[in-house]
């Protein structure tokens, strides 16, 4: 069966035409959506065979290997043309006059759909959320990877298909689709401050800190001398100064007794007071010994 010269055949629609923008058929509307404009001839083979409606159809670029769904608005078009959104030729890399293969499918319900927006400027809308459900009206089936187009406030924001459920292309005509957005493509982790130190960290990083080893006090390490300037009958041993505090204590105690016992029998010879001696009271030189010891 031929139609003004094109040729259609088969119990499916299938056909390739010549698109062209919307701009050039002066038809701005169907920028906001995804149908499409078709020429007369078209109407005629689809209404002579059996197809669901409402009526859906694949777009295919085979050059770039690109493929897209879309709706029909009017059948107005030349024979050999379609129109369509610019943001649609867009996604499919095609141009002016470039050559596309259209065929009628049925598509599933959408029960899902996850959407990225190009920019964080589209979340500061008052209301994204009416602007998105508002703009999707116009739009008969959604595809996984396309990148539709909300125009809102003289500006168009861009935003990316990334998932579909329960397929990679879904029809959202009456039915009830769950929405779900990502982040948008250039938005940025805000920078976590550097949170100071708590008490207790600080002290378990004080604790891990070796600290340095101070110099020990060694006391009693000089020499003893007489309190009448004559040289000491006895020599203490040198202390060493990596023993410890009991060793020390020990030497010094030692060290303390002979030399207070060799000067009190020195110093009783010579008639001298001794401090804390345990020797008699008396010597022989018959003068008084002072003892300050509890023994005495």
């Amino acid at each position: 069966m031929f139609f003004d010269g094109y040729g259609y055949h088969g119990t499916s629609f299938e056909q390739i035409y010549r698109c062209y923008p919307a701009s050039f058929i002066e038809k701005p509307q169907i920028e906001s959506g995804d149908k499409i404009i078709m020429p007369p001839s078209a109407l005629d083979r689809l209404a002579s065979l059996h197809i669901d409606y409402p009526m859906l159809f694949e777009l295919r670029n085979d050059a770039a290997e690109r493929v897209s769904h879309c709706g029909v608005l009017e059948f107005i078009a030349e024979e050999g043309m379609i129109y369509m959104p610019y943001w649609m030729m867009e996604n499919m890399l095609l141009q002016e006059g470039d050559i596309v293969k259209v065929k009628n499918v049925t598509l599933p319900k959408g029960t899902y759909v996850k959407l990225q927006p190009h920019t964080k400027d589209f979340l500061d809308i008052s209301n994204p959320k009416a602007i998105l459900e508002t703009t999707l009206r116009n739009f008969s089936c959604l595809t996984t990877g396309d990148s539709i187009m909300v125009a809102y406030n003289n500006k168009k924001y861009y935003i990316d298909i990334i998932e579909t459920k329960p397929d990679n292309a879904i029809s959202i005509i009456e039915t009830d689709c769950e929405v779900d957005f990502a982040p948008p493509l250039d938005y940025k982790e805000p920078e976590k401050p550097i949170a100071p130190l708590s008490a207790g960290k600080a002290a378990v990083a004080a604790e891990e800190t070796p600290a340095e080893e101070e110099p020990k006090f060694n006391p009693f390490s000089g020499t003893g001398r007489r309190l009448d300037g004559k040289p000491l009958n006895y020599q203490p041993p040198p202390v060493s100064s990596s023993g410890s505090k009991d060793q020390k204590s020990d030497v010094v105690n030692s060290q303390s007794s002979t030399a207070s016992s060799s000067q009190s029998n020195a110093r009783q010879s010579q008639g001298k007071l001794v401090f804390g001696s345990n020797a008699n009271r008396t010597n022989e030189t018959g003068k008084v010994i002072c003892c300050l010891t509890p023994t005495c």
